[in-house]
């Protein structure tokens, strides 16, 4: 069982930034997958970022150039580092695990707004 609790989220404004995290119950050098998701209303919930492990970010097209996934292991904890944010990416936001089983944690809530 692998527990996952975000952090992070907020209310900011268009071009601002934001650091999301994700701290794992167990280490997450044994996660084979982990990544960001998000689902704006009246949306699918879609990726942001994932990475394997042992691997390179995979980010959607949306945020490339913008967004920075990373991981800590001495902490368990993977981040999403969002910065220039727009209307549009305003959505719940929530951290995937796969071990391979499926794991969620409960989402942040992240609104652009002025």
């Amino acid at each position: 069982q692998v527990q996952l609790v975000e952090s992070g989220g907020g209310l900011v404004q268009p071009g601002g930034s934001l650091r999301l995290s994700c701290a794992a119950s167990t280490s997450i050098t044994m996660i084979a997958r982990m990544g960001w998701y998000r689902q704006a209303p009246g949306n699918e919930r879609e990726l942001v970022a994932d990475i394997e492990r042992g691997g390179s970010p995979n980010y959607a097209e949306s945020v490339k150039g913008r967004f920075t996934l990373s991981r800590d292991s001495a902490t368990n904890t993977l981040y999403l580092e969002m910065n220039n944010l727009r209307r549009e990416d305003t959505a719940v936001y929530y951290c995937r695990a796969q071990t391979p089983r499926d794991y969620w944690g409960q989402g942040t809530q992240v609104t652009v707004s002025s």
